[in-house]
């Protein structure tokens, strides 16, 4: 059973209008958090909060880039990856998504930027999870753009990782995998800069490549979410703020797959695991801490002490760890990663 709390009020479109002319990132490089914030706020029933959360995180945005040159149809390929043009995919994904249902726009693009899931330290990917999600809620205008700019930012990011491979893995079990996901030699500098050794990383091939789990696609990717939620829990500590993402990127993933085709399903599990591979690679401390003690917790009170502490990587990942809520200990990662970061 997952936990659901989607407010009805119109406070996720009116958050998402605040935020139309502001940009994906700020200070060169850092993701623009807002958006996908305010998603998650809604969703757990928090609408009421949002505007006053929107204050306190204003001085975070900055203005959405002009762009340099129009993005055809038949030239996509030489500007994707290239942060410069970034103000072109804005204006090219509100194009397509003017012209085309934003489900046909979704099924074109996805598999396009999906070898580079590391855009943006896997925000664009994030993004767009979230904005799928409040789409299959309710279409409306607002929801509609911030796809457009979810699909921008990923575009305009696009990274694509070190090749993988192909297993067998010595496991099935999700949290052995990650486990046993080799950590990159150099962890002094920031994301491009670990996620370059991936490629000279003894094992990361093999391990990157082997998909564990087993079930059905959705299952196999809920365990490898589910799985890194309860990681973080021992793990969280290397880097309680970039660890989220090894979490929420694949739920990302697992929240898009009922509105892609499904033969691009098995492609979308791949690249989701490869994903939270290479964040765990990236920043997984070198020893594990005793997790804590599982507590019966209340998703609402989880939640509530992450819109407290206000910082968006906590509320991003107790969203995360509530989809998976009735799995004991997740709750409780929840709670340490809100401790964390605070």
């Amino acid at each position: 059973m997952r936990v659901v709390v989607v407010d009805t009020d119109d406070y996720l479109d009116e958050a998402y209008e605040r935020l139309r002319d502001t940009g994906p990132e700020r200070d060169g490089w850092l993701s623009n958090h807002a958006p996908m914030a305010v998603e998650a706020l809604t969703r757990r029933g928090r609408g009421a909060v949002v505007h006053r959360w929107l204050d306190e995180y204003h001085d975070k945005l900055e203005s959405r880039p002009r762009g340099l040159d129009r993005i055809h149809q038949d030239s996509w390929r030489d500007p994707l990856g290239d942060p410069l043009r970034t103000g072109d995919w804005l204006n090219f994904f509100e194009e397509e998504v003017r012209e085309r249902d934003w489900r046909e726009v979704l099924a074109r693009w996805w598999p396009r930027l999906l070898p580079g899931i590391a855009a943006g330290a896997t925000h664009g990917v994030i993004r767009v999870g979230h904005a799928v999600r409040a789409l299959a809620d309710e279409e409306t205008q607002p929801r509609v753009v911030e796809l457009a700019h979810g699909l921008a930012y990923w575009a305009a990011r696009w990274q694509p990782l070190a090749p993988a491979g192909e297993g067998p893995y010595g496991a099935n079990d999700p949290r052995s995998a990650l486990d046993s996901v080799p950590r990159v030699a150099d962890q002094r500098f920031g994301i491009r800069h670990r996620l370059a050794q991936l490629a000279v990383t003894d094992r990361w091939s093999e391990a990157s490549g082997a998909v564990p789990g087993t079930g059905e696609i959705r299952e196999r990717l809920a365990s490898i979410v589910q799985a890194s939620v309860l990681r973080y829990g021992t793990h969280g500590h290397g880097s309680p703020v970039m660890l989220v993402h090894a979490s929420t990127a694949p739920n990302a993933v697992l929240r898009t797959l009922p509105e892609l085709p499904q033969r691009l399903w098995q492609p979308s599990l791949e690249a989701a695991w490869a994903a939270t591979a290479a964040v765990t690679a990236a920043y997984s401390p070198s020893e594990p801490r005793p997790p804590s003690e599982h507590h019966l917790l209340d998703p609402e009170d989880v939640m509530s002490q992450a819109v407290a502490g206000g910082d968006e990587h906590a509320i991003k990942f107790v969203d995360t760890a509530i989809d998976f809520a009735e799995v004991p200990g997740v709750l409780d990662a929840g709670l340490h990663a809100i401790r964390l970061i605070a």
